[in-house]
């Protein structure tokens, strides 16, 4: 691959499925090996940790939807280099289960094998997302 522009269609795919709460279109953006990994403290915040492989992929991500919505993302930076992408976005969330919305910004590093993501690791702001759902 390494092209960048075909890099971040892929990207912007995967943002649009995970805007529209589409798992199935999410999951595909992803090689049959990916990773999903969301940096954390996983005694302090269950969320975080890693998923690997399209039915697990689908697991998390559906569980990542049904709780918390994508009701805005703007893009903020994009860089690529190679294989890698760094994407910086700011995120209007809606916490599902009680209606709470919040905005904030996360992290994701992009690996891409084969024209798919291979791995994505997120940083996020884990004691946000604790706070607003406890």
């Amino acid at each position: 691959m390494g092209h960048r522009e075909d890099m971040l269609d892929v990207i912007r795919s995967a943002y649009a499925a995970r805007g529209r709460g589409d798992a199935n279109g999410l999951v595909a953006a992803f090689h049959r090996e990916g990773v999903f990994t969301l940096v954390g403290d996983n005694s302090a915040l269950e969320l975080t940790g890693s998923a690997q492989g399209h039915p697990t992929l689908q697991a998390a991500f559906g569980q990542f939807i049904a709780n918390f919505e994508f009701v805005e993302r703007d893009i903020l930076d994009e860089l690529v280099d190679g294989e890698r992408a760094a994407v910086r976005s700011r995120l209007l969330v809606r916490y599902v289960p009680t209606g709470k919305t919040f905005s904030t910004e996360v992290l994701d590093l992009f690996r891409f094998q084969d024209g798919k993501i291979i791995e994505l690791i997120e940083f996020a702001d884990t004691a946000q997302i604790k706070a607003v759902i406890s």
